[in-house]
């Protein structure tokens, strides 16, 4: 591959070892990042955002008119679905565990935010959906969550379930799934097999940046040797937006 130089500067996906000051990794892993997109704007999209991306445009194919339930809002994945859903013309219910996260999810994009933890969402939503439910559900809240999203879909509705690394994965017996739902649990490389879709996808996160259509939601910066602590602050839940370790 001769598509990079020396000095080109390049954002990346899964490069293990990525903690570090320098790293080596496949050139076929890397994309351009563009000159008028700044580093750490470049380093939140790039796993996050093609997440995000392949969601509401493949595995949900988000519409217009469509009303949706957003897990986790104001972290840094909640962020990017909202405001991608948005961009697509859809409705968002946000769901956040406490009050002081609410302005964040607000100011994504939520349409409605809803404070819950555990299956308390679900009378609010079905409220706010006159008892019909919602086109679809991006749920990373584990098991604690799962049956309770399956619940709030309407006829056909869709569960995108990716909470498996916050537990095991709930067993589901196919006949007990209600009015016809589908479940998918969405792969992040079905979104990019190819280095094609890599850059066309990448591209197109760049764009809806320029356009004012997604913002990263940068929620805090750490020096690289305080990577323990940031694990820490994710795992206490008390954290809003992308973090972002600082070589």
């Amino acid at each position: 591959m001769t598509e990079f130089t020396v000095g080109d500067r390049v954002a990346w996906v899964y490069a293990y070892g990525s903690y570090a000051e320098q790293i080596v990794l496949p050139a076929a892993n890397a994309v351009p990042a563009p000159d008028d997109i700044p580093d750490d704007v470049a380093a939140s999209l790039m796993m996050q955002g093609i997440t995000a991306h392949h969601f509401v445009t493949e595995a949900a194919d988000i519409q217009p008119g469509q009303t949706t339930v957003v897990h986790a809002a104001a972290g840094g994945l909640g962020q990017k679905l909202t405001q991608l859903i948005k961009a697509r013309g859809g409705t968002v219910i946000g769901i956040v565990s406490g009050a002081q996260k609410a302005d964040t999810a607000r100011q994504a994009g939520a349409d409605h935010i809803v404070l819950s933890t555990g299956a308390a969402f679900v009378e609010p939503v079905l409220d706010l959906t006159d008892g019909e439910g919602v086109h679809a559900v991006f749920d990373g809240g584990g098991e604690t969550t799962f049956h309770a999203s399956m619940s709030v879909l309407r006829r056909h509705g869709l569960l995108l379930y990716y909470g498996a690394v916050l537990g095991a994965a709930p067993m589901v017996n196919l006949r007990e799934l209600p009015r016809s739902i589908k479940i998918s649990y969405p792969v992040f490389r079905d979104h990019i097999p190819t280095r094609e879709a890599l850059l066309r996808h990448s591209a197109d996160l760049f764009d809806l940046v320029r356009n004012k259509n997604l913002a990263p939601g940068i929620g805090h910066r750490y020096p690289l040797d305080a990577a323990a602590k940031a694990h820490r602050d994710i795992e206490s839940r008390a954290t809003t937006g992308k973090l972002l370790l600082l070589p």
